[in-house]
């Protein structure tokens, strides 16, 4: 009828993206004045960032991540009362075709490397004072993945995601800029060469998960073998358990491994050696998502 109003329906927005992250940051400070119990007053600072973009249309997946962390901590009394104890950058972003509903056909690429330089610390025998001497810096070392096989994704509840891609076409790129560590051959490149190109396989998972309410759990695990020593892995492993208070306050504890035969260790005695590198850390502080 003439004068009836008309009612449309509200035309449903398809979502294509999904972008988010996460920001904390954790202090801690201890002021000792006349203390008999004996001490050095410290401070300490960790700070984390989370990026992430994920798109998906029809047969088509695009996942972008970056998590970049930082930390330092400072004492008096110490030769160099500054020093860092939380530094890396990681990017990771694939892209992939749907093959069936949870396979696809995937192309990642991994890049990784620290902000600010790296020191080892010690003491010179017969001398009172610390010395110290450089052992990495931004880009060196750095190390680029790039790998193209079969991804397959499972969608968890609340929100989480289990991913698996294995790559028989993986191309890794270890870089050392600085042409001190070049010239010492460090993290494997050939002496004088600041880019050590191989080819090999890799396996990548990641998984993010509600373990308990408020409790959340994220992990990426990469390796790789190169075809020369196939069986000999490279590992990186990262794991964020996140543990929510309210909206602002969270704890974390957060765990590094990485294993790469190529990488000497120095030891307390003087020599180098293979070893597994593990960061473990604790934080209580601000956490903010958005």
């Amino acid at each position: 009828m003439l004068g009836d109003s008309l009612i449309f329906a509200p035309i449903a927005r398809e979502i294509y993206w999904k972008k988010g992250g996460n920001f904390n940051l954790s202090i801690q400070q201890v002021s000792l004045s006349n203390w008999s119990a004996g001490g050095a007053s410290s401070s300490a600072l960790n700070t984390g960032l989370l990026l992430f973009a994920n798109y998906k249309k029809g047969d088509k997946i695009w996942d972008t991540k970056l998590t970049v962390n930082y930390g330092l901590n400072r004492q008096t009394g110490r030769a160099f009362p500054t020093r860092k104890t939380n530094d890396n950058f990681i990017f990771i972003s694939k892209y992939g075709r749907e093959i069936t509903k949870k396979m696809y056909l995937s192309t990642q690429i991994d890049a990784r490397t620290q902000l600010l330089r790296g020191y080892r610390y010690f003491r010179p025998p017969g001398e009172d004072r610390e010395s110290r001497s450089r052992i990495s810096d931004l880009l060196s070392p750095g190390y680029v993945q790039s790998s193209t096989g079969l991804n397959y994704q499972k969608e968890l509840k609340k929100n989480g995601r289990f991913s698996t891609i294995i790559s028989p076409f993986t191309g890794r790129f270890t870089i050392v800029l600085d042409d001190s560590l070049s010239r010492a051959g460090a993290f494997g490149v050939i002496p004088g060469e600041n880019v050590r190109a191989e080819a090999g396989v890799s396996l990548g998972n990641s998984i993010d998960t509600q373990v308990m309410e408020n409790i959340r759990w994220k992990a990426d695990l990469n390796l790789f073998s190169n075809y020369e020593r196939l069986g000999n892995m490279v590992v990186n492993f990262n794991s964020v358990l996140s543990m929510r208070v309210n909206r602002y306050i969270t704890t974390r504890i957060e765990t590094v491994l990485i294993y790469d035969e190529r990488v000497f260790i120095q030891q307390e005695d003087g020599t180098s050696s293979r070893a597994i590198q593990l960061q473990n850390m604790i934080n209580f502080g601000i956490g903010i998502d958005f």
